[in-house]
């Protein structure tokens, strides 16, 4: 009998402590993206002059905060990879000691262990893929607004991937991100495969069908962020406040999701895509399955 009741206690316990692990924290949205640039001054004037955001020094890194829980990093030294200026993606967590478990128990260890809030895994292809606490960030929780800011919000960061199902694995299996929507750049081929945070509108776009070595360019045109607008035309006028040069500050399209867009490259050649919260015509090659982003934060 009793040995019947202890066996009993453990299957109770591993059966819960099975179910505490399956149990996944919040992931509401996009923390921060940061980039490599080997044109500092250059990089202060894009990010700082013409997208309007003020700058803030932290260990050597620079910070512009976007909103109060959202910002970009900017790291002034030449990246370890040819050609590569993406460093790191994070998105915002309600527990990072929890999810850090969590992807423990997934057998997917901290590369980054937990420190201040934050902590880091790489995914299938080597990405650096950093966790955030919500609030965890006094610097940017407590920045003012910039007056000269051209967006409040970032809401999508892309990536190149090369093998879809080993990112879907641990995108969608493991953390729980949903189909957004997906297309290309004609009616038969998937090229851009947006996924939504799991209780959240930001989306990570997987930028697929890259060339094997790509250019500083075309790798500059995959691996970037974008900033929500609820009109082109008013990001178009801040640009132009802020004295934004060149014919890509006006340069308006619409995107085949629907979305109208605008491009601009920093002086790396890494990618800012403006894009509308809403579509304004029918998007090719699938319908959106997710809410759109607003203005308002996700938290």
């Amino acid at each position: 009998m009793k040995r019947t009741l202890l066996l009993g206690c453990v299957i109770a316990t591993s059966a819960f402590m099975l179910a505490q692990e399956a149990k996944r924290p919040a992931i509401t949205g996009i923390a921060f993206a940061r980039f490599y640039t080997t044109d500092p001054t250059g990089a202060e004037k894009f990010y700082g002059n013409t997208l309007g955001f003020q700058r803030h020094e932290v260990g050597g890194e620079w910070l512009y905060p976007v909103n109060r829980s959202q910002w970009i990093e900017v790291v002034p030294s030449a990246s370890p990879k040819e050609n590569v200026r993406m460093a790191a993606v994070a998105f915002t967590t309600r527990d990072a000691a929890g999810l850090e478990r969590y992807l423990s128990a997934h057998g997917i260890k901290a590369e980054i262990p937990l420190k201040a809030g934050k902590f880091g895994v790489r995914d299938p292809e080597g990405n650096l893929v950093i966790f955030v606490q919500s609030g965890s960030d006094k610097l940017v929780a407590n920045a003012p607004s910039s007056p000269n800011a051209t967006s409040g919000r970032i809401i999508h960061v892309g990536f190149i991937v090369r093998d879809r199902e080993k990112e879907n694995a641990f995108w969608q299996g493991v953390l729980g991100f949903k189909p957004y929507w997906h297309g290309g750049r004609n009616e038969q081929s998937t090229d851009w495969v947006s996924l939504q945070v799991p209780e959240g509108t930001d989306w990570l776009e997987y930028m697929l069908n890259a060339d094997p070595s790509p250019s500083l360019r075309q790798a500059g045109v995959m691996d970037h962020f974008s900033l929500g607008v609820v009109h082109m035309s008013d990001a178009v006028a801040a640009l132009q406040r802020n004295k934004c040069e060149g014919p890509n500050c006006t340069k308006t399209q619409d995107g085949r999701d629907g979305k109208v867009q605008l491009n601009l490259f920093d002086p790396d050649l890494t990618r800012v895509e403006y894009m509308e919260f809403t579509p304004s015509k029918e998007p090719c090659c699938s319908p959106f399955t997710g809410k759109h982003p607003s203005a308002e934060e996700d938290k």
